[in-house]
């Protein structure tokens, strides 16, 4: 606890880039955060930002001394695609899937890869014929859980890009998941698939995983200029509170240009808005981790 409190006692986002890295070097050699949670980067809205979210959380988490393992479970693949790898990749999670749903031993291992650097069990668009051929299969909600168990010691973090909606895919990630990371934007339309997303996951922990927790919304593609941003982010304040991320990710387009030359945004160009902005992110998140794992409350002397 004594060195939670002497890591914290000064604000992270105070202090300098390079004193960030050695900070975050004693956090991994002290093994402050135990479990190595397994995230779930889900919400009931396609554009919310989820796929940039992963890509870059992993970067960021990548150099602060994190070992970050990505798994694509959308079938539009785009994970699989922003990271470089543009043919269709065979096998994928799907034929893990069926594999494993088969009655075989899926070889998660086997299919990862690195092209850009950050590893990734890819998809591929023969994934969305898997809502159908999973409904046929007992224990179908556990087959991602099972397949991930052999890897979660291999891996600081394991973030999962789902589909923009509550089927069997992302039923797996979930129930596979310790927590549930929500990337939207600040918009009415993705206010709505929160809300919708929140009154499914009640009834999903309920039946199937009573641990998994919200770690969090964070706002994507945001302007304060606007006042529907402004506006919406209050509420979601007023409504969540310790939920909503601190940092909000701002549009930037160096985002989108990264993710066509299959690159993370530190790769790309990491002085903009963006590569600052996820690594303010990962850095609230670690620090949420360790709060939670260290079952107290963030010391008052640490500045926002």
């Amino acid at each position: 606890m004594e060195i939670i409190k002497e890591i914290y006692s000064t604000s992270i986002y105070k202090i300098t880039h390079k004193k960030k890295i050695q900070l975050h070097q004693t956090i991994n050699q002290k093994n402050i955060i135990t479990a190595m949670p397994t995230i779930a980067l889900t919400i009931q809205k396609g554009g919310s930002g989820k796929t940039t979210t992963a890509i870059n959380l992993a970067a960021a988490l990548q150099i602060l001394g994190k070992k970050v393992l990505l798994v694509d479970m959308d079938p539009q693949a785009n994970l699989t695609h922003s990271l470089g790898i543009t043919d269709e990749p065979e096998p994928s999670i799907y034929h893990m899937l069926k594999d494993e749903g088969d009655g075989g031993e899926a070889d998660l291992k086997s299919i990862i890869s690195a092209p850009s650097g950050i590893p990734i069990v890819p998809a591929s668009i023969e994934l969305a014929g898997a809502e159908l051929e999973l409904v046929r299969i007992y224990g179908r909600e556990h087959l991602l859980k099972r397949m991930l168990e052999p890897l979660t010691k291999d891996y600081d973090f394991i973030l999962i890009d789902c589909p923009p909606s509550i089927g069997m895919l992302t039923v797996n990630a979930l129930v596979a998941s310790d927590y549930v990371l929500l990337p939207m934007q600040a918009e009415f339309l993705h206010y709505k698939g929160l809300k919708s997303f929140m009154h499914h996951f009640k009834k999903l922990r309920k039946s199937l995983k009573p641990e998994l927790e919200i770690l969090g919304i964070v706002i994507t593609k945001y302007d304060h200029r606007k006042n529907m941003h402004r506006d919406t982010y209050e509420r979601l304040k007023k409504e969540y509170d310790d939920k909503l991320f601190d940092t909000t990710i701002r549009s930037n387009i160096d985002l989108a240009k990264a993710q066509e030359k299959g690159k993370d945004i530190f790769q790309f160009s990491n002085r903009c808005n963006g590569a600052a902005d996820y690594m303010a992110m990962a850095e609230e998140m670690i620090q949420k981790l360790i709060f939670k794992d260290a079952d107290m409350a963030l010391p008052s002397s640490v500045e926002n």
